[in-house]
């Protein structure tokens, strides 16, 4: 029930973002936006560092990497020294995009977030980080067994 439960707050707030971004009259999908975030702040990246850093698989890097590359955001480019790895990097265009985004779109989206999260003792993304910290020290199955409560 908890994943259930958290995939569909995260796919709210893609949403409720996914609005705001057409609102600034930015036209690529919230599930880009970390890709070119990751270039932005690292430089110019291979597939598989990029997949890395964004915890996703290679196969849904490329073809989020495609589509950007159409839109003309991002460029790639083979490395001299191996031709079958291609370095990914922001173009003008993509940088300027990102950049207007952290300075009017990303303050807009976080000042929202945490007036959802009035209230709370932590902000939401401070305690999915201490959830996803926990989990990458154990799993939830692990936890169970640690604990005695898991009866399967």
């Amino acid at each position: 029930m908890l994943g259930t439960r958290l995939k569909r707050i995260g796919e709210r707030l893609q949403s409720d973002t996914q609005t705001l971004i057409h609102g600034a009259g930015i036209s690529i999908p919230t599930a880009q936006f970390p890709l070119l975030v990751a270039l932005h702040r690292y430089g110019p990246l291979n597939i598989g560092d990029l997949a890395g850093s964004l915890g996703i698989s290679q196969p849904g890097v490329t073809r989020m990497v495609r589509l950007l590359e159409a839109s003309g955001l991002i460029r790639t480019a083979p490395l001299p020294e191996d031709q079958r790895i291609k370095t990914v990097a922001l173009t003008s265009e993509g940088e300027e995009m990102v950049t207007r985004s952290m300075e009017v779109l990303w303050p807009n989206v976080e000042a929202a977030v945490v007036d959802a999260c009035a209230g709370f003792s932590e902000s939401l993304l401070e305690q999915l980080g201490k959830l996803e910290d926990a989990l990458d020290e154990a799993s939830l199955a692990k936890r169970a067994r640690h604990t005695g409560k898991d009866r399967t």
